[in-house]
């Protein structure tokens, strides 16, 4: 293992990695805001187009465990050096793709060279920096991780007024990589982790058939009928493939404890309560972000937000989480991660629980969206990386990496849930109105003519209000207006409580490991002395 010198001052390397995080988690949200124009350009399906987002999401999946154990092999200067190639050679191919079929090719190579960077970044933090300011700066890796991800369609939308062309929000990312290679090659240092003499290709391959087959499935649930979804093959199949592959990843890893293979997923860590602790809290912190998915539609029908407008009613939480990534890493170097991430919990039970059972108004709204926001920064920033490097000892890159594909699995499986808690409270709408219209003095029967046509004929619940709208008697309008307002409470509600949950979830995790937590610690400070 390379030896270097341990700074507690940060330099310009550093700021190179922040920019590479920024513009990879970028990219893993920013299509979204141009997806309906990329599918009418290459004249496909909206479900086909989907594939965009998937495959770079699977990209990202299987890439990130690989690549960090690459980086502690052969050098994380140089592994960063290959994704930023790699990204921006991706992003190339992305934007002049003549076909979709070449689009998707170019995204899924895109994705193998983003998939990587928050983890190199986190590695070569944990080697280059003092004990005391690990924390501050995994903190900023966080937030710029985070922001970026919440920002994402934001600034696409931003992107696509300002040019008019879809293909500039992948041609902005080829001179900042040939900056970010410029500046990495002159101001990085090279470190390097732990390995042996034998890379686990076997280990490698299992790991990325399972996560493959998982992330499928999960890709695969309807949002419709949720049971007839999961008992089909596409889903229950593809999860028992990868439970399968991975049982006999476990089998080959627990061999290669007694061999000179450097296991991609070492079998002594999986036995480690502490670090599976920490993969399910990964897991967990990945439903945070898919909650914070659905605040542009939270906004619109709980708040009566334009569509258009709807998006920038993230801001607050993107900007509260970025402050929070940043404190809860200065907080991690005062007080340990374990203690940050109660406090984390504490206020995303406060944050998430006041978006879904009082945010009933617009300064109601800022000020839980922005206390969630810190506590979903908290989370999000450096407690559970270190928590993972603790328990991973020296092979810290494939441990990270691990704990970022778990964030994934929670980030994607998360909205399919939250998409049926939204089907299940508009589902409602049957009984509610003729009982609004009821108490409004009004027989169902009594409605205008054609109006029960126009709602139920309207494109889903975004489409429905201007639908109401435009019926012309004052009472029915206000009867249904009021059916609407309460579906739309009992579809979004579940979502941010079920986030509060999840909180006090994690919160019971640190405290039922709290000794082992420390004890891992205290171990990884006496070897890194």
């Amino acid at each position: 293992m390379t030896e270097i010198h341990k700074t507690d001052k940060v330099n310009i390397g550093f700021f190179v990695l922040i920019i590479g995080v920024f513009m990879a988690a970028l990219d893993n949200g920013i299509i979204s805001a141009a997806l309906t124009t990329i599918n009418t350009s290459f004249d496909v399906s909206t479900t086909l187009g989907s594939w965009g987002i998937t495959l770079y999401t699977l990209g990202l999946a299987v890439t990130t465990p690989i690549v960090g154990k690459l980086a502690d092999r052969y050098g994380r200067k140089r592994l960063f050096l290959i994704e930023v190639i790699l990204f921006t050679i991706g992003s190339l191919g992305v934007a002049l793709s003549p076909t979709f079929s070449l689009f998707l090719a170019a995204r899924l190579f895109q994705s193998f060279g983003g998939g990587g960077v928050f983890i190199i970044a986190s590695s070569h933090v944990l080697s280059t920096f003092v004990k005391g300011k690990q924390g501050s700066m995994l903190g900023l890796l966080g937030a710029m991780n985070g922001i970026a991800s919440v920002l994402g369609p934001n600034i696409g939308s931003f992107l696509m007024d300002w040019t008019g062309n879809w293909h500039w929000l992948f041609f902005i990312n080829v001179p900042i990589g040939i900056g970010l290679f410029i500046f990495g090659t002159f101001f990085m240092e090279e470190t390097k982790g732990y390995a042996l003499s034998k890379t686990d290709y076997l280990g490698i391959t299992l790991l990325s058939f399972s996560i493959l087959s998982i992330m499928f499935a999960v890709n695969n649930i309807g949002t419709g009928h949720l049971l007839d979804s999961f008992l089909s093959m596409g889903v229950l199949g593809l999860l028992v493939l990868g439970v399968v592959i991975f049982a006999g990843l476990i089998i080959v890893e627990k061999r290669n404890e007694r061999t000179n293979v450097d296991a991609i997923l070492p079998y002594h860590l999986l036995k480690k309560p502490t670090y599976s602790m920490t993969l399910v809290m990964g897991f967990l912190s990945g439903i945070f972000i898919g909650s914070v998915i659905f605040i542009p539609s939270f906004s619109q029908q709980i708040l009566g937000i334009p569509a258009e407008k709807s998006g920038y009613w993230m801001t607050p939480l993107a900007l509260a989480s970025g402050i929070g990534a940043g404190g809860g890493g200065r907080f991690v170097d005062k007080h340990g991660p374990v203690k940050t991430i109660i406090l984390a919990g504490v206020i995303s039970i406060i944050g998430f629980g006041g978006l879904g059972l009082i945010a009933d108004t617009k300064l109601l709204f800022i000020i839980f969206s922005v206390i969630a926001g810190i506590g979903f920064g908290f989370v999000l920033g450096a407690p559970l990386t270190v928590l993972t490097s603790n328990a991973a000892g020296e092979q810290k890159g494939s441990a990270i990496g691990t704990l970022s594909v778990a964030r994934q699995i929670g980030l994607t499986i998360s909205p399919t849930i939250f998409a049926t808690f939204i089907q299940n409270g508009f589902s409602k709408l049957g009984s509610l109105i003729p009982e609004k219209l009821q108490a409004h003095g009004i027989h169902p029967g009594e409605m205008p003519k054609g109006a029960m046509e126009k709602i139920q004929g309207a494109n889903g619940s975004t489409d429905m209000q201007p639908a109401i709208d435009k019926i012309p008697v004052p009472q029915v309008r206000n009867a249904l207006h009021e059916a609407f307002a309460e579906a739309a409470y009992a579809a979004y509600m579940p979502i941010y409580v079920f986030v509060a949950a999840m909180a006090i979830l994690m919160i019971i995790i640190s405290i039922a490991f709290w000794k082992q937590f420390k004890k891992d610690a205290e171990k990884d400070a006496t070897s890194s002395m």
